[in-house]
């Protein structure tokens, strides 16, 4: 399917996360069709559900889509589609990232259909708009929960899930499941036994963050970057150690400063057979650098920074690292899993696909 055929104003510049975002199937797919999107449209395309104020200047907007087709086996696709919901943007950057839904909810559960969509700020706390970030008045920064198949939103078009956790609170988006993120990536569930909830969060200068996800949490972005603090008004390049610990605000359970990188790349607990060291560690890594880290997931609690622990890459035998695989200098990584639970490498600038297929113990 090439979705320009069928979207008029779609546009895949400016920006990162502009073009084709995610893609996720309804966990009923292959009985009713049904599968969801995300994508930029040009920023005057149609009045967006969630406008920007007059003073900040629309860039793009990005959109959630609904898709059905006609016949979930066929290999091309042949259906139709519906518009869910639409967002002002304030840059390309920083948009609309992951979809997906919990895989561990079972038919007939509260979390069973319901879609998260993790949005990132669109830059705004540092283009002079943190009013926009850090409230649940707004959409940008946030990891929304609804029902795509329901139809009491404002728009009509999507469902909000009745065990939201600010459903019927008084000014506030009742869309919104978690807040305070600058750019919530992707959003995994541990398959594996803990069923715990992570949302990695990419940051601005000095730290990369790994969270637990929790309703109704606050992460703390654009006044928190991991666990220090983070002063917009100040120089963006820094962030300052706490005096004392705010309770408004909850701290990864994994972090990194940019000696190590610049942008988390989320990954999975390992749910497979074939590598049983890597049971019960969760594998991330890095964008830019394609550095792979892993933290066990026993050790990724609430209110706690586990131990981190790097990943080396061998490849025909030799030690390397993903920068000389790729041949590029940033190497854009992604990670994926199959359907059993087994592990892939991605390089987005180098289009390539690799598959993680054993693991040696070393002692250092």
């Amino acid at each position: 399917m090439d979705i320009r055929e069928s979207l008029p104003n779609f546009v895949d510049n400016p920006g990162k996360a502009s073009g084709f975002g995610s893609l996720c199937f309804h966990p009923d797919f292959q009985k009713n069709g049904l599968f969801y999107t995300t994508h930029t449209d040009k920023a005057d395309s149609i009045l967006a559900d969630f406008t920007l104020p007059d003073s900040v200047t629309t860039v793009v907007q990005h959109v959630l889509l609904e898709w059905k087709m006609d016949n979930p086996y066929a290999p091309l696709f042949s259906g139709t589609h519906r518009e869910l919901l639409r967002a002002d943007m304030p840059s390309g950057a920083h948009t609309f990232q992951d979809i997906s839904f919990n895989p561990l909810a079972k038919p007939n559960t509260k979390d069973y259909g319901m879609l998260y969509l993790g949005i990132g700020d669109g830059s705004a706390a540092l283009r002079g708009y943190p009013f926009l970030c850090d409230n649940i008045e707004h959409i940008w920064g946030a990891v929304i929960r609804i029902d795509p198949l329901g139809n009491n939103s404002s728009n009509g078009n999507y469902g909000i899930p009745e065990d939201n956790p600010f459903v019927n609170e008084s000014n506030a988006l009742e869309e919104i499941w978690a807040h305070g993120f600058r750019n919530a990536h992707r959003i995994t569930w541990d398959e594996t036994g803990s069923e715990k909830m992570l949302i990695t969060n990419i940051g601005q200068h000095s730290l990369e963050e790994v969270n637990l996800g929790i309703a109704g949490r606050n992460y703390g972005w654009p006044y928190r970057e991991g666990t220090f603090l983070f002063d917009i008004d100040a120089n963006v390049e820094l962030v300052y150690a706490l005096e004392s610990k705010d309770d408004k605000y909850t701290d990864p359970v994994v972090q990194y400063d940019h000696d190590e990188g610049s942008a988390v790349s989320g990954g999975f607990v390992y749910a497979g057979k074939k590598i049983p060291q890597l049971k019960g560690k969760y594998v991330f890594g890095d964008m830019s650098l394609g550095t792979l880290f892993y933290s066990n997931i026993d050790e990724m609690i609430d209110g706690q920074v586990a131990p981190l622990y790097r990943l080396q890459v061998e490849m025909d035998g030799q030690v390397t690292d993903m920068i000389t695989i790729t041949g590029n200098v940033r190497v854009d990584l992604r990670i994926g899993e199959d359907h059993d639970g087994e592990l892939y490498l991605l390089s987005k600038e180098g289009g390539s696909v690799y598959k993680i297929v054993g693991a040696n113990e070393v002692e250092l």
